[in-house]
């Protein structure tokens, strides 16, 4: 052990710390990854494939196919609160969710195509975008699986390490290289360190999930604040580079990323990322599952102590201090809409349907950006998708083939700000339904409230895991179950208010005894907006009047029915 490692205090009981000598693995989680590496599973698939479902073990069906970008389905028609009652066996169905990581959003014309031709091939065409910039297909048969491989993988697409305790997708600006804004282009940035962790088993078996955003976007709409680690665009000393932030993570013990204060030059992002990805592997917690995310070593340590054995044990030298990034507004990320490029083009931003798209709309999307632009297109950390390129003379047939197909590049403010997690219908975590229930919750707020304009997030989260950011978002809605007078328990929803990221990065504030069910949530979201519109100041948003308010206020301003 080095003198560097005995500044760090051994704790009264261990934690699974593999820097402090604790090897054994304290949970069956951690057995299974130390009894077969997850990357070792896909030498296996080809022969479940042969098999079929049945013919998976245990331990790979439930850990390490994650490894590989696959979860069990959720089976059909089991009701919210299942998961509580119920063995896996007997939630999961015998399809599986699909995630292909997409590295900082970035994709070809013709890898959008291969995943469509998945989707409507394998997938019953469905597709979801998701706030980290992959996309993920649901239906899907271990049968299929080495001939999806197969395809995605001849335009350059994987699925490795999608999921599982891995370097997930490296989020990143949807519109850099072509904003004219910027501080700095990330995407060579983001490509480089991707090509060179991704697959290593050196970070393949990591404590829990790693992730990262790379972004030297002015809006910051890489989400630094909320990912493990994050390398924020900033000037300093006339160079452009990034601030190093560490230990974001939502779940049900969210905690805002925090500054280490270390500038890093573009060059230095690899090294520094495979720095603190090697501590976070050495000294991070491995006794509980729900205890291991960065940010829980982060909380103990703080963020000095961090960069001070980064430095000293892993990279090899001090890293610059640099200054803090400016805030930015929350509300510039999503890129809907028409923007002008920095050559004179222009980018195109839609809003799918709270994250639901159909696999032939992926097709004609490419189609369209081949057409109209010169075939790139992006997702964004809101779950919305960019087409780049478009000359003057094609954006407004290009609005009108993406709007033909309910791709809305002008949707309503409800309609843009809201986003959905999978929810019931396929994730076995799931309480409550909530795509559909998405969908509808904005369509009727169009039709009840059509001259809202203001900017609103509502995130609507079917489970405390916080896939779809509830905490962050103006209104968040938290899936769970609800008694009724009569003892039956039914969809619902928790409420929380005023979160945001940015300027005023917060999580959303929870007034007690809130509860609404499903079939209410039209109703009180637009008794809240109205009590807003009535008593707001001039300068308010919806998240400063709430933020303003103190507890009483807010309990009484939250209460369904309040006048």
């Amino acid at each position: 052990m080095t003198e560097e490692k005995l500044l760090i205090p051994r704790p009264k009981r261990g934690e699974g710390q593999w820097g402090l000598g604790y090897l054994e693995p304290l949970n069956p989680a951690e057995r299974i990854k130390r009894d077969l590496d997850g990357l070792k599973v896909r030498e296996l698939v080809e022969g479940f494939s042969r098999g079929g479902f049945r013919s998976i073990d245990k331990a790979s069906l439930r850990s390490r196919l994650r490894w590989w970008g696959l979860y069990t389905q959720r089976k059909q028609g089991i009701p919210g609160g299942g998961h509580s009652t119920m063995e896996g066996h007997e939630l999961e169905d015998e399809f599986f969710m699909m995630r292909i990581r997409i590295e900082g959003g970035m994709l070809t014309s013709d890898q959008l195509r291969a995943i469509a031709w998945v989707s409507e091939r394998f997938g019953r065409d469905v597709a979801d975008v998701t706030d980290r910039q992959n996309i993920q297909l649901h239906w899907i048969r271990i049968e299929d699986v080495p001939r999806i491989w197969e395809r995605i993988e001849a335009v350059g697409l994987t699925t490795a390490e999608a999921c599982g305790d891995t370097p997930r997708t490296f989020l990143g600006c949807p519109v850099a290289g072509v904003d004219g804004a910027e501080i700095l282009d990330a995407t060579h940035w983001i490509q480089q360190t991707a090509d060179r962790v991704v697959g290593d088993p050196a970070f393949s078996n990591l404590p829990r999930k790693f992730k990262t955003s790379i972004s030297g976007c002015r809006h910051q709409c890489g989400a630094h604040e909320v990912n493990c680690l994050s390398f924020v665009g900033v000037e300093h000393d006339g160079s452009a580079g990034f601030d190093m932030w560490v230990g974001g993570g939502l779940g049900p013990n969210p905690r805002l990323a925090v500054r280490t204060g270390a500038f890093v030059a573009p060059e230095q992002v690899s090294d520094v990322w495979v720095a603190v990805a090697s501590a976070f592997r050495d000294y991070g917690y491995r006794r509980t599952r729900n205890h291991s995310r960065l940010k829980f070593l982060i909380a103990d340590w703080g963020p000095e102590k961090f960069r001070e054995v980064v430095e000293r044990e892993y990279l090899g030298y001090a890293l610059a201090d640099g200054p803090a990034p400016e805030p930015a507004d929350a509300a510039q990320r999503d890129h809907v809409g028409v923007f002008e490029q920095r050559d004179g083009n222009h980018y195109v931003g839609f809003a799918p349907r709270a994250g639901r798209i159909y696999g032939h709309q992926l097709r004609i999307v490419a189609d369209l950006a081949e057409t109209c632009g010169s075939g790139r297109i992006r997702n964004t950390t809101q779950q919305k998708m960019v087409i780049l390129d478009v000359p003057d003379e094609r954006v407004e047939e290009l609005v009108t083939a993406l709007e033909t197909e309910d791709l809305r590049v002008r949707p309503s403010s409800f309609r843009k700000g809201t986003m959905a997690c999978t929810g019931i219908e396929f994730c076995k975590l799931a309480i409550v339904e909530t795509k559909a229930r998405a969908q509808w919750l904005y369509a009727e707020l169009e039709e009840r409230l059509p001259d809202f304009g203001e900017e609103l997030r509502i995130n609507v989260n079917g489970c405390p895991n916080a896939c779809t950011r509830f905490q962050l978002a103006d209104i968040g809605l938290m899936g769970c179950q609800l008694p009724r007078p009569d003892g039956t328990r039914s969809d619902g929803f928790l409420v929380h208010l005023g979160g945001g990221l940015g300027a005023r990065a917060a999580f959303g504030r929870k007034s007690k005894g809130v509860r609404v069910f499903a079939e209410d949530i039209a109703d009180f979201t637009e008794g809240l907006l109205r009590r807003y519109l009535a008593r707001r100041g001039p300068q308010d948003t919806f998240s400063t009047y709430v933020n303003a308010l103190d507890e009483r206020e807010l309990a009484a301003f939250a209460e369904p029915g309040a006048a």
